[in-house]
């Protein structure tokens, strides 16, 4: 049980406590807690002090939570506002009383009063969230590659396709990569946008104490048109089998992003290509992505992780259901429980390939669900008929769970590329 704490101030930062904060996010993070001045002038350029909280005690900074500004794609491609949350601790020594909870309920808070339609974050545990209202959108995979049995063919030279791969440097990325990630993240339901210090973070410009710096390699896929189709960063570790004798390298792949799927077959081919690799690393990629089927045999490629990734909390049910596209037609009532008491009620969705609408109802409700389980719903990827068998979606009409299916669900599963 959590042990009430009052005493404990709960509050926007100051300036002169940024020091502080960073030292207790960095314990929190098991990370050392030494705070150097490169650290803090580097938060100071991009917080926003009134949307970053400390809990005080004593004057001494004991939990920390940020949000920011953040676009997320909507299933269909509209741009929506979002609440994103990162940079969550409390230190070990003050677990248990409620700080998390005084900090996400001042957040959510300001959030809906900003007009945010939904609240997003990347749960470090997953028990954590759900009772704040926040379920697990997207998951992400990763594939191990195992070269040699790709049966692509080691002379390969290039797309078939009349397109072509160039090396570029970081110069080169941030000139072409943020309007093809706009393009990408615009089609990608679960996308987010980047702003200009992920490009320069992620080219080694700005050069952050705890992320050390590995000068990656960047290939870019032109069309046969000559239009950047896509991009990849990766490295390569230098590994030979005993008296040097055969090469045993691989490549990781830090990011891919491609806006057809010529560019990506042709980039992970590339990167099959390379003399002396042995194996490619597939960083996070989408559960269904198209890697393994770019290959003559696709148990080449092996997924070594799975895990749920983007977390969403729907702050206002009417927009959120309104701003995506839906791939049947139908009517559903719903009765969304929110213990928050942010967004709850009971709303009829009516949708078509026209469009839809979302608005309070006191008809009877259809399916009853709590607000996590929308969150779930809302990307397109989670199945209500599957949250009925688990008894986290109760089907208050036979046949409704089929229906939302129908409705909600996409053709291809929702994804976010990044970590945040």
């Amino acid at each position: 049980m959590s042990r009430p704490a009052p005493h404990i101030d709960v509050r926007p930062i100051a300036e002169a406590d940024i020091p502080d904060w960073i030292r207790a996010l960095n314990t929190g993070f098991l990370r050392t807690p030494d705070v150097a001045e490169t650290e803090i002038a580097d938060r100071s350029s991009y917080i926003v002090p009134a949307r970053t909280l400390g809990a005080f005690d004593a004057g001494r900074c004991v939990a920390t939570f940020r949000s920011f500004a953040q676009e997320i794609t909507a299933v269909g491609g509209a741009p929506v506002p979002a609440d994103a949350i990162s940079n969550v601790t409390v230190t070990p020594t003050h677990r248990r009383r409620g700080l998390l909870t005084r900090m996400m309920a001042h957040d959510l808070a300001a959030a809906k009063e900003r007009g945010d339609v939904v609240a997003t974050l990347i749960a470090a545990e997953y028990p954590i969230y759900g009772r704040y209202g926040f379920g697990p959108a997207t998951w992400t995979a990763q594939w191990t590659i195992d070269v040699p049995r790709t049966g692509l063919d080691p002379r390969w030279a290039g797309p078939e396709d009349g397109g072509r791969i160039d090396i570029v440097d970081g110069a080169d990325v941030r000139k072409i990569g943020p309007e093809l990630y706009e393009r990408v993240r615009r089609a990608q339901p679960g996308a987010v946008d980047r702003d200009e210090r992920w490009w320069l973070v992620n080219t080694g410009v700005l050069r952050l104490d705890r992320s050390p710096w590995t000068e990656p390699f960047f290939a870019a896929y032109r069309s046969a048109g000559g239009e950047v189709q896509g991009l990849v960063s990766y490295t390569a570790d230098d590994h030979w089998s005993e008296g040097k004798k055969q090469p045993l390298n691989t490549a990781g792949v830090n990011w891919l992003i491609a806006a057809s799927p010529d560019a990506e077959r042709a980039l992970w081919r590339y990167l099959c290509s390379i003399d002396w690799i042995m194996k490619v690393k597939s960083g996070w990629r989408a559960p269904d992505d198209l890697l393994p089927f770019f290959l003559p045999d696709p148990r080449a490629a092996g997924v070594t992780s799975q895990a749920d990734w983007l977390w969403v909390r729907i702050l206002d049910v009417v927009r959120a259901l309104e701003a995506r596209t839906y791939e049947g037609q139908g009517a559903l009532v719903l009765e969304v429980v929110d213990a928050g008491g942010l967004t709850g009620g009971r709303y009829r969705l009516e949708a078509s390939a026209e469009g839809s609408s979302c608005t309070p109802t006191k008809d009877a409700a259809e399916l009853t669900l709590d607000i996590a389980d929308l969150g779930r719903l809302w990307l397109g990827d989670e199945s209500v008929v599957r949250l009925v068998a688990l008894g986290l979606v109760r089907e208050e009409r036979a046949g409704a769970a089929r229906e939302a299916d129908a409705l909600l669900r996409t053709s291809r599963r929702p994804w976010c590329p990044d970590m945040f």
